[in-house]
């Protein structure tokens, strides 16, 4: 178990690794070796609540795939075990943005100042679209 927050823990199995050419730093040793990592990870089979999986759908955006499961990439090292942490990184970061909860908005009243500004920004507007007209006398 993958503990992210005190009451928020995933499961390893929901997480799985495949490793790639990386097109990052390496030199000639990108050619030979795969060390880009395809971080795999399953929300549904994790134990994450219902919620916390949601705004992770959000968060995450295009990084999930078809079948609902969340695709990382990390290539920006030139090791594996690198790029491994990189990649659990990112998704640990991801899952605690979306434990918190967001903050509910509290509906508020447009001041009586702002009403007032409001109206008179429309008429002078309207004045000023009036002086643009043709008079009805020089049609």
């Amino acid at each position: 178990m993958i503990r992210i927050t005190a009451s928020i823990e995933i499961d390893e199995r929901a997480i799985s690794e495949s490793f790639v050419r990386s097109s990052g730093p390496g030199g000639q040793n990108v050619n030979k070796v795969s060390t880009a990592v395809q971080l795999r990870f399953d929300p549904a089979a994790s134990g994450l609540p219902n919620d916390v999986q949601a705004r992770l759908r959000g968060l995450a955006g295009r990084r999930f795939a078809q079948d609902g499961t969340l695709l990382i990439t990390a290539q920006r090292h030139r090791t594996q075990d690198r790029n491994r942490q990189a990649a659990l990184d990112t998704l640990i970061e991801l899952i605690e943005r979306a434990a918190e909860p967001p903050i509910p908005r509290i509906a508020t009243r447009p001041t009586v100042a702002s009403k007032r500004r409001r109206l008179q920004t429309k008429t002078h507007r309207a004045r000023v679209k009036q002086t643009r007209a043709v008079p009805l006398d020089d049609e």
